[in-house]
């Protein structure tokens, strides 16, 4: 069966891969980008995701360029601890919480399939922008060339599309072509990477804020490097008020962010630390779109962002991506002789609970804690305890765990979508 997966991003290639373990051959993948680029800033692995790149071959690999997270902590903006809770195999998981560089992960999975699947199976500056149905089990796709040219298209037929091109996803726009733009809360983000000294042992990501202003920080390495610095991940966030969001994306200087958050701070991490180096930041609104009632349609179906793009709220996007690749090579391999039928059934298993997780990162998933807390104590408390009993945080932090099975329970269950692949 000849698939075609539009997108690069890590969920198409991380289906390439699962595709190509469950026995399928006839694989190729299309990315608008002139080049599969090892960019972005850093992502977080559930240990449920981390168990379907082992199942890859791939955990050696990822874990050796990343930070085992065992400690997360949300914090108000004076550093007082709202919640705490132990992570990956410090909660109980068998597989860490990897936070590595969104590029390193890139570049680890598009190895892998030029590897796996040979030289060929990325083509570059082909970005689809449609389909039509030929027949009942044949698609005919548009793709588009821009460094050949403005208004240069060309067609490719598949039996099977997959759309992993991102939250302004071609194939979804096809499928949904009244949808419109993303949903924005107001919210604007501006990332880095800084080289800073350890903090907090090493293995912590913090959250912190003050019911509009936020910053996360966490480690994408396990030691230091020769200069005693480690690569640090920051994302500084404000809620705009009302009427007044920006949903432009746009450089801005540092003083545009910085100086709120120079006097926060968490034992020895200063986020004053953290926020300097260079004078490059883009600023950028917080984007997702609504839960869809449908993924396929045929032939046709989407998985990450295209399917489910949500707010970073619970550090949930990549490993939902990883998870969806996995379940759709699933789908497929235990039921070849139906494809459609297959999609569905991948549908249905994945689709209800990325909708429930979506609206709950728009509620701000488990974060949703630090706004509790600074809403009753604005200016801080002497215990947590005098804001809200311990009953009332665990309840937002192990419901958001639960709809993404984080929980070690279902994370610890060996992979459920491990597939042999046909004699």
């Amino acid at each position: 069966m000849n698939i075609l997966i539009a997108g690069c991003g890590i969920g198409g290639l991380a289906a390439a891969l699962s595709l190509y373990e469950a026995g399928f051959r006839d694989l190729r993948l299309v990315e608008a980008a002139p080049a599969v680029r090892p960019r972005g800033a850093g992502v977080n692995l559930q240990p449920n995701a981390v168990r379907e790149l082992a199942a890859l071959g791939l955990y050696e690999q990822v874990s050796a360029r990343a930070a085992a997270i065992a400690r997360l902590g949300y914090h108000n903006h004076l550093g007082q601890t709202v919640w705490h809770e132990p992570r990956g195999r410090a909660a109980g998981h068998r597989y860490p919480q990897l936070a590595v560089h969104r590029g390193e992960l890139l570049t680890i999975l598009a190895d892998a399939v030029t590897r796996r699947l040979g030289p060929d199976a990325i083509r570059t500056d082909a970005k689809v922008t449609g389909f039509e149905r030929t027949g009942t089990d044949g698609l005919r796709v548009r793709l588009a060339h821009r460094r050949e040219g403005a208004g240069v298209e060309s067609t490719t037929e598949a039996a099977l599309l997959i759309g992993a091109d991102g939250i302004h996803s071609a194939v979804r726009a096809a499928l949904y072509p009244h949808e419109g733009a993303p949903h924005s809360g107001g919210t604007v983000v501006w990332r880095g990477i800084t080289r800073v000294r350890s903090f907090l042992g090493g293995d912590s990501m913090v959250v912190m804020g003050d019911g509009r202003w936020k910053a996360v920080v966490y480690p994408l390495a396990g030691a230091p490097g020769a200069d005693g610095l480690v690569p640090v991940n920051w994302a500084a966030s404000r809620a705009a008020p009302a009427g007044e969001a920006d949903d432009r994306t746009r450089p801005v200087p540092r003083t545009a962010f910085a100086p709120h958050f120079a006097h926060w701070r968490v034992g020895d991490l200063r986020l004053r630390e953290v926020l300097a180096g260079p004078d490059d930041i883009v600023q950028f609104p917080l984007i997702d779109r609504d839960p869809l009632p449908r993924w396929s349609f045929g032939r046709v179906t989407l998985l990450g962002d295209s399917a489910h793009a949500m707010a970073p709220m619970g550090s949930n996007a990549t490993t939902q991506a990883i998870v969806d690749a996995r379940a759709l090579a699933h789908a497929l391999a235990h039921d070849r002789a139906d494809p459609d039928r297959a999609l569905l059934a991948y549908d249905r298993e994945r689709r209800p609970a990325m909708n429930r997780l979506a609206l709950m990162s728009r509620a701000k998933g488990p974060e949703a804690v630090i706004d509790l807390a600074c809403e009753r104590a604005p200016h801080g408390f002497r215990h947590i305890g005098e804001v809200a009993d311990r009953a009332e945080l665990a309840a937002l932090a192990e419901a958001y765990a639960r709809a993404g099975q984080l929980d070690p329970p279902s994370a610890n269950e060996p992979s459920p979508y491990g597939v042999p692949a046909p004699a």
